[in-house]
This record gives C-alpha cells, structure tokens and sequence, in this order.
C-alpha cells in the first residue's frame, strides 16, 4: 500500500477541497492493489507567508491556522491519525462549506467538544508549548527536504507535488481517473509545473465555489513568490 503524505493548513480553501478528493480516492482504491495510505501533515502558510515584522505565528497568544493546527497536532499525538482525519474534517465542513469561523478561539473549542473530545482540549494543547514543535517540525521538513511553499502538497516516495487545485472535489471514479493523471507525474521527477491560466469565468467559478470562505476569512490572503 503507498502511503501518501498529505500537508495542508485548515484555513486553506484549496487545500480542503484537495483533502476531499484524496479521502475519496482512499475510499474508492480501499483492497485494490493500487489501494493507498494517508498520512495527515501540517504546513504553516502564516509562517510561510509572515511579513516582515510581524511576529511569528507561535509567538502569538492564538494564530488563525497556526493555533488550530496546534489541536490538531495535540489530537494526533493522544488519539492518532484518525482522530486528526476527523478533526481536519470537522474543520473543513464548518469554515469552508457553512462558513463558520474556527478560528475563533470559542468557536474552535466548540467543534472540538461536538466532535466528542473533552471539552478542555483546545486549551490544553495551546498550553502545552510542545504542539508548537509538532506542528513547526511537519512544516519546516516539508520546506527543508523538498522546498516546499503552500498547500496542498502530497509526498509520496519521496517525491512532492503541489496540488492538485481543483474545487469542487471530484468523488467515485472520477477521483481516480484523477489520481492516475496525478501519480503518472510522480514517473517524470523532472516535471516541474504544468499549469491552466485562469480566465474570467474560472474566477467567478472560483469564488462561487469559496463563498463561504472568503465570507468567514478575517484576513487578507498573503501569497510570496516562489521561484
């Protein structure tokens, strides 16, 4: 079974539709041979996106998806890759599809009760300064070892690929047939990029699609060059 190793931020629209698709793509391989693994990876864009002077996310009391992910972090470590799967989910649905602010300390501390963990557990893993290394460990990897930049990106056998952005998430077949395009890059490691501009239409396909993200954001996106 390959074991894919997925890097998202929860405050990433993309990325969560991303995430959408390849719990698919798990459910539809699931017994093949071709079935795969996913492994639940956290990326700061706060940290990779920080503008000069402005304070770390981890130096912050509570950072939008750098404090989230922290919970996550802590769920992962008590409960395993499950209960951060159902967490990631949680988050997902409520920010990105009904357009709740989970990073609102109060709101993300009710989710995380509704999802059946003890009610103390955001404040517990924003007390314990030890999430902030698992979280910063995830990130700095991804950018050491394979100059990673934003999110979504997938490893898999050592190789990392940003993308795919796609909304909506494609589910059944159509999630594999999109698997198998995406894996056949992973058979060219000098591949670098392969980009659809976007055109009027794709833009207001696009914020349709992110309505309720864009309605719940309290920030300005922040995206550096990448070479």
């Amino acid at each position: 079974m390959a074991t894919v190793e997925f890097f998202f931020d929860p405050m990433c629209p993309w990325a969560y539709q991303t995430s959408r698709w390849i719990r698919s793509v798990r459910s539809e391989l699931a017994g093949s041979a071709d079935a795969i693994d996913i492994d639940w990876r956290f990326f700061s864009l706060e940290a990779i996106n920080r503008p000069e002077g402005k304070r770390w996310p981890w130096e912050r009391p509570w950072a939008y998806g750098f404090s989230q992910m922290r919970v996550g972090a802590w769920l992962r470590r008590e409960h395993g890759q499950e209960a951060l799967e159902r967490w990631y989910t949680a988050v997902g649905e409520a920010f990105h599809l009904r357009g709740e602010k989970t990073q609102d300390r109060a709101v993300h501390t009710r989710l995380v009760a509704d999802l059946g963990f003890a009610a103390s557990t955001v404040d517990d893993a924003i007390a314990d300064v030890t999430t902030i290394d698992l979280v910063r460990a995830d990130h700095d990897h991804l950018v050491r070892e394979h100059a990673g930049y934003g999110v979504p990106t997938m490893v898999r056998d050592g190789h990392a690929l940003f993308g795919p952005m796609i909304t909506p998430a494609p589910e059944g077949p159509a999630a594999v047939r999109l698997w198998q395009l995406v894996a056949g890059w992973w058979e060219f490691p000098h591949l670098y990029e392969l980009r659809k501009p976007k055109t009027a239409t794709d833009w207001t396909h696009i914020g349709d699609q992110f309505a309720p993200y864009l309605d719940a954001r309290d920030w300005q996106t922040i995206a550096n060059p990448v070479a």
